[in-house]
């Protein structure tokens, strides 16, 4: 590969976030770390959307400027990233100079087109959605289905988008291109709502709202969400109409962009079109993940059950986001919902990371030092038939993450495990030590340490500070690429020291692991 670029949704801080943003910036950055893997050029962008109605009202309430606001919740969602190891490459926000600039110079390039016109509208506009609402978009009561409110009837002179211009180009490119949209399935809800699509506005005027990045020579008018956030794929890697610098010509096309299923229609119709209107290549993909729901139940301010992740940790005593990273990326097979509930939680978490990886490692482990000092003789070195079987769920999760099948990738990781799992229970080397057979023992011993070699790097992607610890103990560079991993890793000498063995992750109910500071 020569490239990766891979971005997510930036999130609108006037909130705080919770595990429904954490669990697209989890996906997204287990994605991203796979394939720094596969390639030295990879990139990923995350941020904040920081203009519009909701934060110049909320920051009015509360005494503040906008900008204050801004800054104070922005780096709320800074302060999570950093507590869940989010390795982004960039954060950008919309008050950043350098995209509020871009912006401009973008809106005006599509106003000297053509391709943006002024017009007076009356239109049902959602304060929640930050949209402008049609009739069909609304449930059987005539509310936003997403905030289950009632839109205002909002009469504008605005700037508009010639959307329909593009329609014919979408839908083509679309049916073209079947693995566009991720999942697959996604994709006829897409193009039934291209059947009835209109130009939509992408300015409000000034006299209603105030706080966003104002139109060149038009004092009255600001520059709407459509705009002004879908560009900061491109504006982040320094695009400009005039001179798009070196970054922006590395990196762009994204390879995939993943967003949440209910911003499907803006960024497979709405984005396309812009980029269309640009003459920009398209990302080639677009990953539509499914919401996270708390015990079954649909996050919501007015329940109360908006969980966040650092709560999360905290509850669990936990000071490594490991866990929390594996359990998340995990939680749902591709583009579907999942849920999260304490007890699975603890459930998983301790059956998969605790019980069968980390157990795995230390016993084994623990039998060398017992039985061998440490030490792997060269007559232990052999070939085995479960090497074959390590380097085929290579494959199989490069395979599954060629298509974001993430949860599905760690699967196999899973399945590799439990393979080397009952390996051990089946050569049964304290047996064999216990017959005096030690080139047996030795050999089942070295068997199960090179191949977790790969186990580490598969987990690595999900939980990165146990894979660290896994490879520090095995002498493994954690750094080979997923293409040049060799069975020959453990050599012969000495591996490691009574001394050097640790558990990488503690049961969550263990006493050390509610007493760890």
């Amino acid at each position: 590969m020569d490239k990766f670029y891979t971005t997510t949704a930036i999130d609108y801080v006037n909130g705080a976030p919770h595990i429904g943003h954490a669990y697209e910036k989890i996906l997204t950055d287990v994605i991203y770390r796979h394939f720094s893997q596969r390639t030295d050029n990879a990139y990923m962008l995350t941020g904040t959307d920081e203009h519009g109605i909701k934060i110049q009202k909320t920051s009015a309430e509360i005494g503040i400027s906008p900008k204050e606001f801004c800054d104070m919740n922005a780096q709320k969602f800074i302060d999570a990233w950093k507590l869940l190891d989010i390795n982004y490459s960039q954060f950008i926000r919309t008050t950043d100079e350098q995209h509020t600039k871009a912006v401009q110079k973008i809106f005006k390039k599509l106003l000297e087109k053509g391709d943006i016109y002024k017009n007076s509208y009356t239109g049902l506009y959602c304060s929640g959605c930050e949209a402008f609402l049609s009739e069909k978009d609304l449930d059987e009561d005539g509310c936003c289905p997403n905030h289950k409110k009632k839109p205002e009837v909002v009469s504008e002179e605005n700037y508009f988008f010639k959307l329909t211009k593009y329609k014919d180009k979408i839908i083509k490119h679309i049916k073209e291109n079947p693995d566009f949209i991720v999942p697959s399935f996604r994709a006829n809800e897409v193009l039934n709502q291209l059947e009835n699509i209109e130009d939509i506005s992408v300015s409000r005027a000034k006299t209603n709202v105030n706080w966003g990045i104002d139109v060149l020579d038009d004092e009255s008018q600001v520059i709407y969400v459509w705009i002004d956030a879908l560009s900061n794929y491109i504006t982040a890697l320094g695009y400009d109409t005039e001179n798009p610098s070196e970054k922006f010509k590395k990196y762009w096309p994204a390879d995939v962009q993943v967003i949440g299923k209910d911003i499907l229609k803006f960024h497979s119709i709405y984005w396309l079109a812009l980029l269309m209107a640009l003459d920009l290549p398209l990302p080639k993909h677009i990953l539509a993940h499914g919401w996270i729901t708390i015990d079954e139940t649909k996050m919501s301010k007015s329940l109360g059950n908006a969980v966040s992740p650092k709560s999360v940790m905290e509850s669990f005593n936990m000071t490594e986001p490991d866990a929390f990273r594996y359990y998340m990326a995990t939680s749902a097979p591709c583009g579907k919902d999942g849920n999260y509930s304490d007890d699975d939680f603890k459930e998983k978490v301790n059956a998969h990371l605790a019980n069968s990886m980390g157990n795995l490692l230390n016993r084994t482990l623990s039998m060398l030092v017992k039985y061998f000092d440490g030490e792997i003789k060269a007559e232990f070195i052999k070939e085995n038939e479960l090497f074959d079987k390590a380097k085929r769920t290579i494959e199989e999760v490069k395979h599954h993450f060629d298509y974001y099948e993430v949860a599905e990738a760690a699967q196999k990781i899973v399945e590799l495990v439990d393979i080397l799992n009952k390996y051990v229970t089946d050569n049964a080397p304290w047996t064999l030590a216990k017959e005096e057979k030690m080139t047996e023992c030795g050999q089942v011993l070295y068997t199960v340490l090179e191949c977790m070699c790969i186990v580490v790097s598969l987990i690595y992607p999900y939980c990165p500070t146990i894979a660290k610890n896994m490879a520090k103990q095995l002498k493994y560079d954690i750094n080979t690429k997923l293409d040049n991993i060799k069975l020959s890793n453990i050599k012969e000498g000495k591996l490691i020291s009574k001394e050097e063995i640790f558990p990488v992750f503690l049961r969550l109910d263990s006493e050390l692991a509610t007493n760890k500071k």
